[in-house]
């Protein structure tokens, strides 16, 4: 069984870690395109794509709770019920869309956070009110793609995510140096892109699926269905504690940036090269989480409860492994990356020194990522919520503010002189992540013992 269980993890996962890929490739392409343009406008990206993440990523992770419902009714047999979820789910993406325009037109008390220079600002309010008109087509593209993972069609979701890749460096150029007629827009220029790609790989998304033979049992286009809060009520039950999940996730990173921010642009900007060189490894644990919901979705459906149990460790296991692979990768090659990321001397050296803490949080990272999916295979999300609450805020954020921007700790014992600014952020966030990863793998390990109620 281990091995069956570790091929399906690695079937399903390959094609949903190239689709995160490409969507983190986003993210890398704006960073190093922006960090080209200029430094402010590298500044402002890495603030404004915070920001936009933290809103968008907790409004996504409650439409995520679409995967183990949907999985569970495909491990039972029930397409039919499938289809009506899906479509509950995009009445949901409606609503949920209206909130992410709404706050990211106005994100004056997050930016107030960061004591910005004013330049650094006016660029991340025009990133930010750009982007925001293209969250619509991502929270609708995430059900489909939601949809399509649980029910084991993930490729196609990868196909229309490496198009988007594709679209997103020739539509950098345009928009951000200005041609055709289009005025440059720096670093607003990224967020014009991302917002058409978006576009294009939604309409193009829910087309396939309107039409494509696989698609048709689960009957999504076979009558039209208004909001019903029962089923809606179900979704969120599930939902609400992903996103607050995610929220509490995000916001630890968020914050985070904006107080770095206060050290000035050179911490700023690299901060922003350690973040998303994080980001892009943690597609890795994410994508093998996923394909782990799934399968244990469809396990527990299924009613073989050892199966599900074994699928959890064995995406674990496989886990760790590759991680320690790829942390100790970076260590070694740490300012090799950070000389991809920008020609700036200065930031080059501070980005270097963040990626050494990158290397130790990914072992962290992997582990908290992998438990927390599979015990969403188990529609177990409330007490996850509650340990990433404690640890990611109080030890995480609390942490490191005061160890990055007090002198209130006394490391002289250690030979270093507080506060420890970037770096003491990065420490506490290491800290943090380990807490809850052990916290969070041991919970799903007393969950998987204990057989689940009628789904």
């Amino acid at each position: 069984m281990k091995f069956l269980v570790a091929r399906d993890l690695v079937r399903l996962g390959w094609p949903v870690l190239i689709a995160q890929i490409a969507v983190m490739l986003y993210s890398f392409v704006d960073t190093v395109m922006a960090g080209r343009y200029g430094t402010t406008d590298l500044a402002a990206v890495g603030i404004g794509a915070s920001v936009y993440i933290t809103v968008f990523v907790t409004v996504m992770g409650v439409l995520l709770a679409l995967s183990p419902v949907a999985a569970q009714h495909f491990g039972a047999g029930r397409y039919a019920a499938i289809g009506e979820d899906v479509r509950q789910s995009v009445w949901l993406s409606v609503l949920l869309s209206v909130a992410v325009v709404a706050i990211l037109q106005n994100p004056a008390p997050l930016l107030d956070l960061t004591r910005a220079p004013p330049e650094v600002l006016g660029k991340t309010r025009a990133y930010l009110h750009t982007i925001c008109w293209g969250a619509p087509a991502l929270l609708l593209f995430r059900v489909f793609a939601s949809f399509s993972t649980a029910v084991s069609q993930p490729r196609v979701v990868m196909i229309l995510n490496l198009l988007g890749l594709a679209l997103k460096v020739p539509l950098n150029l345009v928009f951000m140096w200005g041609t055709y007629g289009i005025p440059p827009m720096g670093a607003a220029g990224c967020a014009m892109a991302t917002s058409v790609c978006a576009w294009v790989t939604c309409l193009l998304g829910w087309g396939y699926c309107r039409y494509d033979e696989s698609y048709r049992r689960y009957e999504v286009f076979s009558r039209w269905s208004w909001p019903r809060w029962s089923s809606i009520r179900q979704i969120l039950a599930v939902g609400v504690p992903i996103g607050a999940t995610f929220l509490v996730d995000v916001t630890a990173f968020t914050f985070m940036t904006l107080f770095i921010a206060r050290l000035g642009p050179l911490y700023s900007a690299a901060h922003q090269v350690a973040a998303n060189f994080a980001a892009l490894l943690f597609q890795i644990p994410l994508s093998l989480g996923t394909a782990a919901t799934v399968l244990v979705g469809q396990a527990i459906g299924a009613r073989e409860f050892a199966r599900a149990r074994a699928t959890g460790i064995q995406a674990l296991l496989i886990g760790m492994t590759v991680a320690v692979v790829f942390s100790l990768s970076l260590m070694i090659g740490r300012y090799g990356v950070a000389a991809l990321y920008t020609r700036d001397a200065g930031v080059q050296s501070i980005a270097a020194a963040l990626l050494g803490f990158v290397a130790v949080y990914h072992l962290a990272d992997a582990l908290q990522a992998v438990a927390v999916n599979v015990l969403r295979g188990y529609k177990r999300t409330v007490v996850p919520m509650l340990i990433y609450s404690a640890a990611l805020w109080g030890l995480g954020l609390g942490g490191g503010y005061v160890l990055g921007l007090t002198a209130w700790v006394d490391l002289s014992w250690l030979h270093l002189a507080t506060p420890l600014g970037a770096r003491g952020f990065w420490a506490a966030a290491v800290g943090s992540l380990a807490c809850a990863g052990v916290l969070v793998a041991a919970y799903f390990l007393w969950v998987s013992t204990r057989r689940p109620p009628d789904s």
